[in-house]
């Protein structure tokens, strides 16, 4: 899918996983769909990219991040190690800013470290809109979900999804109106209603 303007600035698409398996057991840590989501926010001298890779039509998607990076800062966000696939080709593109960045990052763009889960977690204060990584996806009918104790085996805390919940119970208190996932379908409005029920 080639990028879409969700707001003024804020922009959404999905690409295909290389690492992608049609025949993941359902439930696994390889268990998520092949199209990842990917999002960029813009300002006037910034072009933030998060968890971003091209779009399966890569010289339509080239022209159209172009046209987003001239003349701008750019840096390229992510959640989380395994979400770094796309960031070298950001790089040698734009000369894009990485890890470092998150040091210095403009004021549409706050990152919110969930300790002890691996991940950081973005949230675009002008859009009001949560950019999760692998701890928060989309639901199977829709709406959001945590991820499954699977994908959290890895992680030296020994964190369940039950621990995971009270890490992101924070999040409620700001006013989100979209969920950006990089797993399953986004939640593009009352997102804090959908994000509740996931951490009921």
């Amino acid at each position: 899918m080639q990028p879409v303007e969700l707001a003024s600035g804020l922009w959404r698409w999905t690409a295909p996983h290389p690492d992608w398996k049609p025949n993941a057991v359902a439930g696994s840590s390889a268990d998520w769909p092949e199209e990842v989501g990917c999002a960029l926010v813009e300002s006037d001298r910034a072009a933030v990219f998060i968890d971003a890779m091209p779009a399966r039509e890569q010289a339509a998607f080239w022209n159209w991040a172009d046209g987003r990076c001239a003349g701008r800062r750019v840096l390229a966000l992510t959640t989380i190690a395994f979400h770094r696939r796309g960031r070298d080709e950001l790089v040698a593109r734009y000369g894009a800013e990485t890890s470092r960045a998150k040091r210095s990052l403009p004021p549409s763009v706050c990152a919110i470290p969930i300790r002890g889960a691996g991940e950081t977690i973005f949230w675009l204060p002008e859009h009001r809109t949560l950019v999760p990584g692998d701890r928060i996806i989309g639901g199977a009918r829709g709406g959001l979900r945590i991820c499954p104790d699977s994908w959290l085996t890895y992680l030296p805390s020994r964190i369940l999804a039950a621990d995971l919940r009270e890490l992101l119970r924070p999040l409620l208190e700001l006013p989100v109106e979209r969920v950006l996932v990089s797993h399953g379908t986004p939640a593009l409005a009352d997102g804090h209603r959908a994000l509740a029920r996931a951490l009921r």
